[in-house]
């Protein structure tokens, strides 16, 4: 199966990506790609892209993954809707759903404390 994917390029804390074709089962990064398609910058928002190849290698068949198709939509190279790029494993519950997921714990210690005997003794006579 086929997939346009981001390849990351540029140096260490400044990356810079490429917008490949490649088959899925390969990594971006193992050179490897069928064919380059464009660049983007995310710090510049700069974007080189060939929109034509972009959509003959989407009507041979291959998949956009979701950050290459949420970039593609808002340049308005593609139609549709946005789809969410985080992974699902990745999200974090919040922590009150946690806390109201508990059960209930029974007081420790009754209400009423006993009188002690020495309270009692020091208790005027009537």
């Amino acid at each position: 199966m086929l997939m346009i994917r981001f390849q990351r390029i540029g140096r260490t804390n400044d990356a810079t990506f490429r917008i490949v074709a490649v088959e899925k089962a390969r990594a971006a990064k193992s050179g490897s790609v069928l064919a380059q398609l464009g660049s983007y910058n995310p710090r510049s928002k700069a974007l080189t892209l060939d929109a034509e190849a972009v959509k003959g290698w989407i009507g041979k068949g291959a998949q956009l993954s979701p950050s290459v198709n949420n970039l593609l939509i808002a340049q308005k190279v593609i139609e549709g809707a946005k789809v969410s790029a985080v992974r699902r494993k990745n999200i974090v519950k919040p922590v009150e759903a946690e806390v109201a997921e508990t059960p209930a714990e029974a007081p420790a210690e009754p209400a009423l404390a006993e009188e002690t005997p020495a309270a009692s003794a020091e208790a005027p006579a009537s």
